[in-house]
């Protein structure tokens, strides 16, 4: 699958059987996840290798982080919605947990 073009829904659906725990967003422009951790240094410390695995795939969450919990919300900008970059970014975060 070309990285630079939108995935179908149905393409979509397929991927989030192998993908625990994220979910399309209602308007299917973005997959999403909230993640939580027992303090602030241990969410803060997963989000530390979550920068570095985005920063060498050149693509990077939108997320947000209070406390212990950890939202993240992937799509790719320049397409508006979700390509296969968001899932190989999403496959990345989970290997990391």
């Amino acid at each position: 699958m070309n990285s630079n073009q939108l995935l179908s829904a149905s393409e979509i659906e397929l991927a989030l059987l192998h993908l625990k725990g994220w979910i399309l967003e209602e308007d299917g422009l973005a997959l999403e996840r909230e993640f939580q951790f027992n303090d602030f240094q241990e969410a803060f410390a997963f989000m530390t290798r979550v920068a570095q695995v985005a920063e060498s795939m050149d693509h990077h969450p939108a997320w947000s982080n209070v406390y212990s919990k950890v939202h993240m919300r992937l799509y790719t900008h320049d397409l508006g919605g979700v390509s296969q970059k968001d899932m190989d970014l999403a496959q990345a975060v989970q290997e990391l947990l």
